[in-house]
Parts: C-alpha cells; structure tokens; sequence
C-alpha cells in the first residue's frame, strides 16, 4: 500500500464554492451531489477552506440565518492537505489521527485538484482484498 499514491485514487471531480457563497447554497449543492463536504475556493483556484455536514452542527445550534450566512463564517480555514504524490498509508494515517473523512490535493501552482476521502479509501481496499474463506 505504500507505493500507491493519492493522485491514483483521489476524486477529480470537485464540489466547489466560494468564501462569499451563503450556507443555504452550499447545504443545496451538498445534498444535490450526496457529498459530505465542499472545498471553498478563491478565484483563482487556491483553496480558503473546507465545509463539511459536521460545519452544518454548528450552523443549526448557532440559528444564523441561513439565506444570510456566507460559508467563510463556518469553513475550516486551517485545512490539512495531500499531494497527488503523497502515500495513500500516510494520507489513511492522516484521516485516522484526525478523524477526518476528507482530505483536499492541492498542487503547489494549480491549486485545488482533487479530493481524497475515506470512500476512495475503502473502495480501493475492497479491490485488492481477497474475500475470506467459506
């Protein structure tokens, strides 16, 4: 497992919204895509945070107008990201350390390129796993 790298696994097709977008959009795209979190980005492709339903605890204990609240209000911003090269193991040891489910790739010059969550995890592991005997 250490030699499989998180660019071979990592989702590309990105939920996206911006700091700006309000919470009540954001929750719509969510659920419209059954994804668990959304990468916040700026204009220019740079990741300012993540938002993810656990946010959404928050949101609803804090009754904040939802078609008034802007994502950046609730996003993470202090994000824990991979690389395409980095090792599934230490990106899975990553998730596991933090209890995290999603993880954003980022490139150093293209800025957000994917998304690697404990789903693309699994899913690989359920490929390579040879089923126990009868």
């Amino acid at each position: 497992m250490d030699d499989i790298l998180v660019g071979r696994l990592m989702s590309t097709t990105l939920h996206t919204v911006s700091p700006e977008t309000l919470v009540e959009r954001a929750a719509q795209k969510m659920l419209a895509n059954d994804v668990g979190s959304l990468v916040v980005i700026e204009s220019d492709n740079q990741l300012a945070g993540i938002l993810t339903t656990t946010d959404f605890v928050s949101i609803v204990a804090e009754r904040r107008p939802k078609d008034e609240t802007p994502v950046k209000t609730y996003m993470t911003t202090d994000v824990v990201t991979a690389s395409a090269q980095d090792s599934i193991r230490d990106v899975s040891d990553t998730m596991i350390e933090h209890g995290f489910h999603h993880i954003p790739v980022v490139d150093e010059t293209t800025g957000v390129i994917g998304m690697i969550s404990s789903t693309d995890l699994t899913a690989y592991l359920s490929h390579i796993q040879t089923p126990s005997p009868s």
